[in-house]
């Protein structure tokens, strides 16, 4: 099986320091609905696997989040697209659970649901929590420069065998050429 696993903001949306709050702040980034359905139809499960500590923070409410996550299925949709499956970690940084990024656990919950080899899995994200999270898990870091990742790759320490690509529409086109 062919599976990617996307970081949310920054990689398919725009980010905000303070966070997307709602849905009328999600704008997805060019290109990056025309890239997802591109790897939907070369057969690729595109999952999405986002830290949401705003919920912890009291920013926004599980249902907040439901209709933020819904606007983004239907404009993927809407552009040939799917997502397969949203995976997202609701605590703070300071909680100290397993699935939030740079820990591996929600890309443990991925692989396992899905089956996958980590070693045959792309990672996309923007940041280094993301990179982190992805090669502790086994799977294969992108970096994309939108969002933060141009000061991300700016600061270096990129786990061994990153790959720096400009945007998801670069990776989606050597992916699924």
């Amino acid at each position: 099986m062919k599976l990617i696993i996307l970081d949310r903001d920054g990689v398919i949306n725009r980010d905000s320091d303070a966070c997307i709050r709602n849905a009328d702040e999600w704008r997805p980034l060019p290109g990056s609905l025309e890239a997802i359905a591109r790897l939907s139809r070369a057969g690729y499960r595109v999952v999405v696997a986002t830290n949401q500590s705003g919920i912890a923070r009291g920013l926004f409410d599980l249902a907040t989040l439901a209709s933020i996550h819904a606007k983004m299925l239907q404009t993927v949709a809407a552009a040939g697209g799917r997502i397969d499956a949203i995976f997202f970690c609701p605590h703070g940084p300071d909680d100290g659970c397993a699935c939030r990024k740079p820990r591996p656990g929600l890309f443990l919950e991925v692989l396992g649901r899905f089956r996958a080899t980590p070693a045959e899995v792309h990672a996309i994200g923007d940041q280094l929590r993301d990179l982190q999270a992805a090669h502790a898990a086994g799977c294969r870091p992108i970096l994309v420069l939108t969002g933060k990742g141009q000061a991300t790759l700016a600061n270096g320490g990129l786990p061994p065998d990153t790959v720096v690509r400009v945007d998801l529409a670069a990776v989606a086109a050597e992916l699924a050429p």
